[in-house]
């Protein structure tokens, strides 16, 4: 086993750890630096593969933009207590088997692919490669996620804006 070998699935069990975490915390603070703490190592195994500029986007874009509009969203908006977030356990049994259905079919396509029993080609791209693929062949998509990242932060302000009349505050 090679050094990148090692580092890999160090990194991937450590995405899948502070995921995890971050998907059961129960402080959404919490769960929102877990969830950076898992976008810095996708940003490492980006970086491993060959794509340092994908590496760098997920540290600016993901890490730090998008968390801090998390952050903005869950002081803002009122939260409800734990007992009302919780869902009743009769819907823990089928998501949890919906769960290990998933997982045993995604080990069925990573194991019967073909070709999955040989390394893949490691493929650099440089960023002008990407810029140019994206916005020639992507362009329209780009710009509706554009768009649904602004119906998000408008949807956001709404939601976290209190409403006045008559000089008494209403929530």
């Amino acid at each position: 086993m090679t050094l990148y070998t090692c580092l890999f699935y160090v990194l991937a069990v450590a995405i899948v750890t502070t995921t995890g975490i971050a998907i059961t915390q129960r402080n959404l603070v919490h769960a929102v630096i877990y969830l950076v703490f898992s976008f810095f190592g996708s940003a490492l195994l980006f970086y491993l593969l060959g794509a340092p500029l994908l590496a760098a986007l997920e540290v600016i874009v993901y890490a730090g933009a998008i968390m801090v509009l998390f952050l903005f969203i869950i002081m803002m908006v009122k939260m409800e207590s734990i007992e009302e977030r919780m869902p009743p356990l009769g819907q823990w049994l089928p998501a949890v088997l919906c769960g290990i259905l998933y997982l045993a079919l995604g080990a069925v396509v990573v194991y019967t692919a073909p070709g999955s029993e040989f390394p893949l080609q490691t493929a650099m791209a440089t960023p002008v490669e990407l810029g140019k693929y994206l916005f020639q062949r992507h362009w329209l998509s780009i710009e509706i996620v554009s768009l649904l990242l602004l119906v998000a932060i408008i949807g956001a302000l709404h939601l976290g804006k209190r409403k006045e009349t008559g000089g008494t505050e209403e929530p």
